[in-house]
Parts: C-alpha cells; structure tokens; sequence
C-alpha cells in the first residue's frame, strides 16, 4: 500500500473565523495536516494556539454563526468533509469519526443510564432493537473495564468517579470502531493515578483495533509517550510538524524549542526551567508576520515584514520559521 493509498486524513488551507462585537477573531489560520491510517498523531501547543477548534472545524462542530469554516479542502478517506451536508455529516461522526472530550460530566447526559448512552449509538446508527443495543452496551463496558459491568449498566453518570465516567465516554466512542478517534486533552479533568490509567487504556485499544488517533494535548510527555508524529500550534497555526523523536531531539522553530525547555528533567538537576517570557498573541487580525516574533530570542526584522510559510526542511519534517536552519546549527 502506497503513502497516499493508506492516507485517512487530508486538509488543506484550513481557516476559521468567528463574529465578535469588536471584529473577527482569526482562530485558525491556514492549516494544512495528514493522517495515515494507523497512526497516532498529536496536536500540541498551549491554550488558545487553536487545537481544539481546528479537529471541531474539520468534523463540523462550529457553530455558524458566529463561526465561519472555510478550506480548500478536508478529505476523510477521499470525501470531503467540507462538501457534505449536515445529514450527512452526522452520518461519519460517530460510525467513523468520534471525539473524545476532556469533560466527561459534560459528554453524558445526567438524565440517561450509561448503558442506554452507549447502546443509543447501536440503535441509531445500526437499527439495533433494544434488547441488542444493551447487550452491546454491556460488551462495551467490560471492554473499556468498568467493574461489575452487569450491575452497573443501569446506573447514572453522577453515580461513576470521573475516570469511570471518562470510560463510559470511551466506550461509546469507540462502540462503533470508528477509522478515526480525536481525543481532545482526554485526562485534563481527571487526577494523575488516573490519567495514566486512561491512557493506558487508550493505547492498548488502539493497539488492539489499529486505531487512527488524534490526540489533543498540551502535555507533552503524553505526547512523547502515545504518538508517532507532533503537530505543534501557535497562534491558530501549524508552526513545526515532524516524527515525535524527531521533533523532539531536534526542534527548529523557537517556540517549540521553547516548550521543551519548560519541560522538568527527569534526572533532577540544579538547571532552571526556562519560561517563554510574554503572552501569547492577539487574534484580531489575520496573521501576516511571524505571530511568535515579539517573544523569540531570535527575531530579525524579516520576522515583522514577513509571514513565514510552513515550509520542508527535511523528509517529514516541516517548520514556519524564516531562520529555523540557523537555529539548529545555533542551538546544536
């Protein structure tokens, strides 16, 4: 199978907008990405770089008004997602793209039991009856291993602790065996003891079903421990992408450079962490210089006169920075 015979995921030109009293907030600017199937990619970057609203804009999730979604294109498996009607759409969300969000009380209806959450997704999209949407339900429970399963079909979601809850959303993500699972910040809400376990579990599903994933995430020893490739944002754009190792070993643009100085050693040590000094832009305008500029250490006036573009440095790895070849011999 060739690179672009197994390519799931393929936007270009990504653009979203949204309508304020004091004008347009330019949230997503120019996103290009791609996906393979099978792989594990993550989407990094602090909050407000436009992660989140990117995936939502590309499965249909922003409102209009006062949101505006605009691309060239955004292909799953050779549709483009752009070009389908809201009927239509509902029909890949769910049977083969899911989401996963960071809340799960606010993923689950309190008024519903957890069962008849998961079994809907086998009624609606499979014309289960619903003797077969529950037995399926229970199946999903176990698999996601939620103890005492059978006892607990019929329980509410204020009656599971937030990592169970968060289980119960998994489950009813994954009921259907999407192509696609975008888990957005998927332990945000939850404690330490349990995020390791989510994501244990999501990475031996992924394993077992050959899950594409996006993984949605401002942790970036999550990242470093589930993805194969990063995606890393600024400013509602793509400034540098590439193999984790790769991006991480070596990263070219400052601001990645950046967050992973802000990163504790494992080993200890006397050495500071290195914040990156000032706050992040202002999305008033439409970017047409470096919006990293004001906080890099290496800025030149071609920074300010200049959008740099996301351009190929090397096989796989791209960066939108003017002077990234001089960073990386500055910085070795």
């Amino acid at each position: 199978m060739s690179a672009q015979d197994d390519l799931l995921l393929d936007v270009e030109g990504l653009n979203v907008r949204f309508a304020t009293p004091e004008g347009p907030i330019h949230a997503v600017n120019g996103i290009d990405l791609k996906l393979h199937k099978g792989e594990t990619l993550a989407l990094l970057g602090e909050s407000g770089s436009g992660k989140s609203v990117t995936m939502q804009a590309v499965i249909g999730l922003v409102r209009s008004p006062p949101g505006t979604v605009t691309a060239t294109h955004a292909r799953f498996d050779g549709m483009d997602l752009m070009a389908l009607k809201p009927a239509e759409l509902r029909k890949v969300r769910g049977p083969r793209i899911a989401m996963i969000f960071q809340d799960p009380f606010m993923s689950l209806d309190p008024t519903k039991t957890v069962g008849s959450q998961i079994g809907e997704m086998f009624r609606v999209h499979r014309g289960a009856s619903r003797a077969e949407a529950r037995k399926n339900a229970l199946e999903m429970m176990d698999r996601v291993r939620i103890p005492a399963a059978a006892e607990r079909i019929d329980d509410y979601p204020h009656q599971f602790s937030g990592g169970m809850s968060q289980r119960i959303v998994i489950a009813s993500a994954i009921a259907l065996d999407p192509d696609l699972v975008i888990a957005d910040e998927p332990t945000t809400a939850l404690d330490v003891t349990v995020q390791a376990q989510i994501m244990d579990l999501l990475n031996e599903l992924r394993r077992e079903m050959g899950m594409t994933m996006i993984l949605i995430t401002h942790d970036l020893a999550l990242a470093a421990e589930t993805a194969d490739r990063a995606a890393i944002m600024y400013g509602g754009r793509i400034v540098e992408t590439g193999p984790m190792e790769s991006v991480f070993s070596d990263p070219r643009h400052p601001y990645a450079i950046g967050l992973l100085q802000s990163i504790p050693s494992m080993e200890g040590g006397t050495d500071r962490l290195q914040p990156i000094l000032g706050t992040p832009p202002k999305l008033t305008r439409a970017p047409d210089r470096c919006s990293f500029e004001p906080r890099c250490a290496w800025s030149r006036p071609r920074c300010t006169a200049e959008l740099p573009p996301l351009r190929t440095l090397a096989p796989a790895r791209r960066c939108a920075c003017h002077f990234a070849e001089e960073i990386a011999h500055d910085d070795a």
